[in-house]
């Protein structure tokens, strides 16, 4: 399993404290230091199960400044992220075939 996390992040911090106390031990994958590819931005959401628009924080000042007006497409969402990797929801815990946001942390522990 996959956990994509930003170190920065308190909630990704307390979903990565609630997997270990668990026993997991789950790949960390820094995305805000080395951004998804595109077909693993898609493939993230496929198993999430949500469009693109879902995972894009919309609070982020570069969201207000540089998107929110315009009308964007899946692609050009997904594009939007990889550009500016703090537009993605964290965390998100991957499994082989499922995926799921941590909000709230605890969520996280649906996977496992």
């Amino acid at each position: 399993m996959k956990l994509y996390h930003n170190a920065r992040c308190q909630k990704s911090r307390e979903a990565l404290a609630l997997l270990q106390e668990k026993g997991a031990s789950p790949q960390i994958v820094l995305y805000m230091k080395e951004p998804l590819l595109p077909g693993d931005l898609e493939t993230l959401l496929e198993k999430l199960a949500i469009p693109a628009g879902d995972l894009i924080r919309k609070k982020e000042k570069v969201w207000k400044d540089e998107f929110a007006e315009k009308e964007l497409s899946e692609d050009e969402l997904i594009l939007a992220m990889i550009e500016y990797p703090q537009l993605m929801e964290r965390p998100v815990l991957e499994t082989v075939d499922k995926a799921i946001v941590g909000r709230p942390p605890e969520k996280v522990l649906e996977l496992i």
